[in-house]
């Protein structure tokens, strides 16, 4: 019976999260609405000529979104992060500050011309998100930074700006990804979440496992990939920021510890980037 329950809330938390554009979910103050509003925001616009990042910072939030980004740029992975889109003339990101999102980070409102050309997105933070932990399921790299008073603390800044880094993970998936693949998805995963939800909660259906094979997974395996990807971007940022720092290997342990934990299936991708198997740490 609790298995069952667990697989109804979370097969409808995750399609909660590919047809809203809502914070997806609350964790230990952090909030992600990320990614999966692909579902939802699929937008075709003309391809812009004047493209770049625009930031749209209240002036009460400018002096530590200044920071955050500092941060991101202190690192050469960040810089090509940014740099991607600050120098794309035909690519429109823009970074929306609010002071009601608290700790929450997403991405969304994604754009493509008439041509499939993926031409804008937006990345909607927090005016906290220098605060919030996510839970190690899902979230291995950010769950990494939770501070531990009396092992060692992370600053703020270097846990907000590992959240940009993560939502630039997204957006690049984004840019990766067929928009006629992604138009599928967001027709069937309705569908997908109807039947599930008339028979039983029965994932084994014929008409189920018809349509995960089209769509490229269930709707919780399509979301939970994108988020390990957009982690596995967040420890290349951690790697190059903490390199020289006492906390490396802390960090980076906690990081292999929670993907052995909870990101068995995953963690190939992880294992790929010498980040995560480097001998530096070996005791």
């Amino acid at each position: 019976m609790i298995q069952w329950r667990f697989s109804f809330y979370l097969l409808s938390a995750v399609f909660a999260c590919l047809i809203s554009p809502a914070p997806h979910f609350a964790w230990n103050g952090y909030h992600t609405a990320s990614r999966s509003d692909t579902f939802n925001m699929l937008s075709v616009v003309q391809t812009p000529t004047d493209g770049g990042i625009r930031e749209e910072v209240p002036q009460k939030f400018r002096a530590r979104f200044e920071t955050w980004k500092a941060e991101l740029l202190s690192t050469e992975f960040g810089r090509q992060q940014w740099g991607t889109y600050a120098n794309n003339k035909n690519f429109v990101l823009t970074i929306k500050v609010s002071g009601n999102r608290g700790s929450d980070a997403g991405t969304d409102r994604f754009q493509w011309d008439e041509t499939g050309n993926f031409v804008g997105a937006t990345i909607p933070i927090g005016s906290r998100i220098d605060s919030g932990y996510p839970p190690p399921i899902y979230y291995p790299v950010l769950n990494s930074l939770a501070s531990d008073a009396a092992v060692h603390s992370i600053n703020g800044s270097i846990l907000a700006a590992t959240k940009l880094s993560h939502e630039l993970g997204h957006v690049e998936q984004t840019a990766e990804a067929n928009v006629k693949f992604l138009q599928l998805q967001n027709k069937l995963v309705p569908a997908y979440i109807l039947i599930f939800l008339k028979n039983g909660l029965n994932t084994r259906d014929k008409k189920l496992i018809e349509l995960a094979d089209q769509m490229g997974g269930t709707p919780t395996e399509i979301w939970e990939s994108r988020e390990y990807w957009s982690e596995v971007t967040a420890m290349q940022f951690l790697h190059d920021r903490l390199s020289n720092e006492e906390i490396y290997c802390r960090v980076f342990e906690k990081i292999k510890r929670n993907v052995r934990e909870y990101a068995k299936g995953y963690e190939d991708r992880f294992h790929k980037f010498p980040e995560l198997i480097s001998a530096r740490c070996a005791k």
